[in-house]
């Protein structure tokens, strides 16, 4: 998900949203679409046992509304500075274009997709007047999900806590995005005779279905980096398929469990039994540069798998990416920056669960290196070691054991 130790730009604001992807729009939406929040938020109630503890306002919102609420929020989830280092930290692994503008994009697409959210500060439900007819129920279910969630357990504080690791933060989205998905699911079932429960490949259905949303009603999504298409669909898919195996294992308890015991990776997301078994995610030493006088951090964090997973399907392929990034266990990466030299250098190290794989890892990332950058030369090569320069100067890239490290951006090297 989204990098930067505040959690990320689009995680921050992701948060605050839900969104069915595959929703039509049409014109002529009925007021009396709020009146209908009673009686959804009781089903609900009946089916996690979440206590309604008060009423939830419901109100209506234009398109042009949704973008500029948008706009205020990304200014209090993070200052420019904040931004300009999440922006830049996806540029230097390639995950984004070099003339990419974050905030704009990340307002774009979020008022595309918008068809209804739930405020936490507020307190508020709002439904888009351009939301369809017969989409009304669900959405208004999902959003009802995370008011019950918010009454429970504070979804602002359950946000914030996770801030300390942006993976963690994610995998916090996808708890909340992927339970307020399974229950609108279960409420279209149920008004159709049907239930999840003993049924999971209803439930691998719908996650097929949103995972599979886009189209040409959505030309912002289309459009959008790979990573950013990725990273707002896997809350609602992946979030899905986590929460449904916890339902599987745990019943009605499965709707408390991630909240009290909040994962603390998209790897826990990905593969619930890692969650299940308390698998936490390893953090390996950063590579020394020996930087000259000049240079300070801008911006930790960490690469999930996820983040890996995108990456290598990106510039290695889907199969690099099934193959390598489930082996993933745990990385660090921090940006230092000289504003007087006009230089960022990256570092960054992960680990694997074996030396094979991160044989592996170490070819694929060659490979991310000569695609991103336009110009690549290699100095020296062996197996385990790369070094040479690139458009933003001098890399070195090594494996040592199951860690990969690199350094990125280097000053000319002294003689």
């Amino acid at each position: 998900m989204p990098l930067g130790d505040t959690g990320g730009l689009a995680a921050g604001v992701l948060k605050l949203f839900a969104f069915f992807l595959a929703l039509t729009p049409a014109q002529d939406t009925p007021k009396s679409v709020c009146e209908q929040v009673p009686a959804i938020a009781r089903t609900l109630t009946e089916i996690t046992g979440f206590p309604l503890k008060h009423p939830v306002p419901c109100d209506y919102i234009t398109r042009g509304q949704v973008n500029q609420f948008l706009k205020e929020r990304v200014k209090e989830v993070a200052s420019p500075e904040e931004i300009r280092a999440e922006e830049l930290t996806l540029k230097k692994f390639g995950l984004v274009p070099p003339d990419f503008d974050l905030a704009k994009s990340t307002v774009d697409l979020l008022t595309e997709q918008a068809a209804a959210f739930y405020d936490f500060n507020r307190k508020k439900l709002f439904i888009t007047d351009t939301t369809a007819n017969e989409s009304q129920e669900p959405v208004l279910a999902h959003e009802l999900s995370h008011a019950l969630a918010d009454q429970s357990f504070n979804l602002a504080k359950y946000t914030k806590q996770g801030r300390n690791s942006d993976d963690s933060a994610t995998a916090r989205l996808a708890v909340m995005e992927g339970q307020a998905t399974w229950l609108m699911t279960e409420f279209m079932a149920r008004h159709n005779g049907q239930t999840l429960e003993g049924h999971p490949e209803l439930a691998a259905t719908m996650a097929a279905l949103t995972d599979s949303a886009g189209g040409s009603q959505f030309p912002v999504f289309d459009s959008a980096p790979l990573y950013l298409r990725q990273t707002l669909v896997f809350p609602y898919t992946q979030g899905m398929m986590f929460q449904e195996r916890l339902m599987q294992r745990d019943g009605r308890e499965a709707f408390l469990e991630p909240f009290r015991h909040p994962p603390v990776s998209t790897q826990q997301i990905l593969h619930p039994d890692k969650y299940a078994a308390g698998v936490k995610p390893t953090s390996p030493a950063l590579p020394d540069p020996h930087l000259p006088h000049g240079y300070k951090g801008l911006v930790g964090g960490t690469l999930g798998e996820l983040e890996h997973q995108i990456l290598l399907e990106q510039y290695a392929g889907k199969d690099a990416g099934r193959d390598i990034a489930p082996h993933w266990r745990g990385s660090a990466f921090e940006l230092r920056e000289d504003k007087k030299a006009g230089r960022t250098v990256l570092l960054y190290a992960v680990e694997w669960d074996s030396e094979d794989i991160a044989r592996r890892y170490f070819a694929s990332y060659r490979q991310v290196l000569e695609k991103k950058w336009k110009h690549m030369s290699v100095a020296a090569e062996t197996a385990d070691s790369l070094t040479g320069t690139g458009d933003d100067g001098r890399f070195v890239v090594e494996r040592k054991g199951a860690v990969v490290t690199s350094m990125e951006g280097l000053p000319p090297a002294l003689n």
